[in-house]
């Protein structure tokens, strides 16, 4: 086997406050021609563009008065339908994660041109910190209440309307306190490909199966990888390795050094998928620290710093 290549990857913090200002829409009009790709057939029609704005009216209300914001910002035809995240082709992101005693740690795998690594400090509704994508949806962050989520592929095909789980990571941490009241909000929550979220606040851990096809599910544990409640095929164990990863997280606990190991740190495979960062939520602190092999950044509501790293994604050591 060819020896795996290192490659580098730059991360950018961004402070954008209650994205009315232009420092928004700077960055996301520098993004548009890209992600105006990712709408689905039904988004680009009028009709389509409608319904998705109905559902996102009905299901996020809280969230409307940002959505308009956001679009009148951004200035582009199809930019409303975009930003409801209920109209963009599914992604499978691998990912490993945890939480455990008020911390939230996890591992984001993808092909490193496919994400966004923006960390943005918003002030939508609330103070909210994380890994954004698709322009104000999350991978993972965390809210001044103490409240951090993040997210993981669910491993299954499944797909039907709904949104996608980045804008329900954000909705969650800008409208929610705790975790029982976030997983409360899921269940009325339609979501179009299956996932799974951990959940954390001072007191309480848990992950949540949620899909097109199901109802909200609580996981055995606050653990996740890329399955959810049905068994695992041989086919699916050895392209994902996702039963190995939730056993070695399990064993591991929120240990940033063995999150930056195999088998959970991952080197490129066959998709060109790879761990492209580690992020250790402390939500009560309001702090949060992204990892790579040998660096790290510190980020916190206290003093958030905007500025950008390149690293080097190399291989698991």
């Amino acid at each position: 086997m060819p020896a795996v290549r290192q490659q580098h990857k730059t991360f950018r913090s961004i402070e954008v406050g209650d994205g009315g200002d232009g420092r928004w829409a700077a960055y996301a009009r520098a993004l548009w021609q890209e992600m105006e790709g990712l709408l689905t057939e039904e988004g680009r029609t009028p009709q389509g563009a409608d319904r998705v704005q109905a559902l996102f009216r009905a299901h996020m209300p809280e969230l409307v008065p940002v959505l308009d914001r956001l679009a009148g910002q951004l200035d582009q035809p199809k930019a409303e339908a975009f930003l409801t995240h209920a109209a963009l082709r599914p992604f499978s992101p691998g990912c490993t994660q945890i939480g455990q005693n008020g911390t939230l740690l996890r591992n984001y795998d993808l092909p490193p041109d496919q994400c966004e690594g923006a960390i943005v400090s918003t002030c939508f509704l609330r103070p909210v910190i994380g890994m954004q994508d698709m322009l104000w949806g999350l991978l993972d962050g965390m809210n001044d209440a103490g409240l951090a989520v993040s997210l993981t592929w669910g491993g299954r095909s499944a797909y039907g309307d709904g949104f996608s789980i980045l804008i329900v990571v954000r909705y969650l941490l800008e409208t929610c306190d705790t975790v029982d009241e976030a997983v409360d909000r899921l269940r009325s929550l339609p979501v179009a490909v299956p996932q799974n979220l951990t959940l954390v606040d001072p007191v309480k851990a848990v992950t949540v199966f949620v899909g097109p096809d199901m109802s909200p599910m609580l996981a055995p544990d606050a653990c996740a990888a890329n399955h959810q409640h049905l068994p695992v095929t041989d086919e699916q164990e050895r392209a994902l390795q996702t039963q190995e990863r939730l056993s070695a997280i399990r064993a591991a606990g929120t240990d940033v050094a063995a999150m930056l190991k195999p088998p959970l740190y991952r080197s490129v495979d066959e998709q060109g998928s790879r761990t492209l960062y580690t992020a250790h939520y402390r939500p009560v602190e309001g702090r949060v620290t992204y990892y790579w092999p040998g660096e790290s950044w510190h980020q916190c509501f206290e003093d958030f710093t905007p500025g950008s790293r390149t690293v080097t994604l190399g291989p698991a050591s």
